[in-house]
């Protein structure tokens, strides 16, 4: 079975969250939306478009997003087929957390590693 095909996203908390977007858009020239982050499509070689984004948020560390976890960041790893790799990470005796969503972005779900770190699990929709 296929397990993390690339990186869906990055997710981190901040004391001050605004300043630090701010931060990020003037001196790295990310283009930080007012929902807190940016989508980077990904590109080929040549800079044509190619199928697939990258998410980049920076939310308020006061927040309950990353929780279970324990660390102020969050990987979003891409996957093939997300409900037979939590059945598989379930019997390897991984600490995965019962809920899971779905949504127009796909389907996700949800692991903690052994430092306490949650790691999001994303399956694409269909054609993404």
């Amino acid at each position: 079975m296929k397990r993390v095909t690339g990186l869906g996203g990055v997710f981190f908390l901040a004391k001050d969250p605004v300043a630090l977007r701010d931060w990020y858009r003037t001196h790295l020239g990310i283009d930080v939306q007012s929902w807190g982050g940016t989508a980077f499509d990904w590109t080929d070689a040549e800079g044509r478009p190619v199928a697939g984004t990258t998410a980049w948020t920076i939310g308020d560390a006061a927040g309950q997003d990353l929780a279970p976890g324990r660390s102020s960041f969050m990987i979003n790893y891409r996957v093939a087929d997300l409900d037979a790799l939590l059945r598989a990470l379930r019997d390897e005796g991984c600490e995965v957390l019962d809920k899971t969503e779905q949504s127009d972005f796909g389907k996700f779900g949800w692991v903690i590693d052994p430092e306490g770190n949650k790691v999001e699990l994303w399956e694409p929709p269909e054609g993404a």
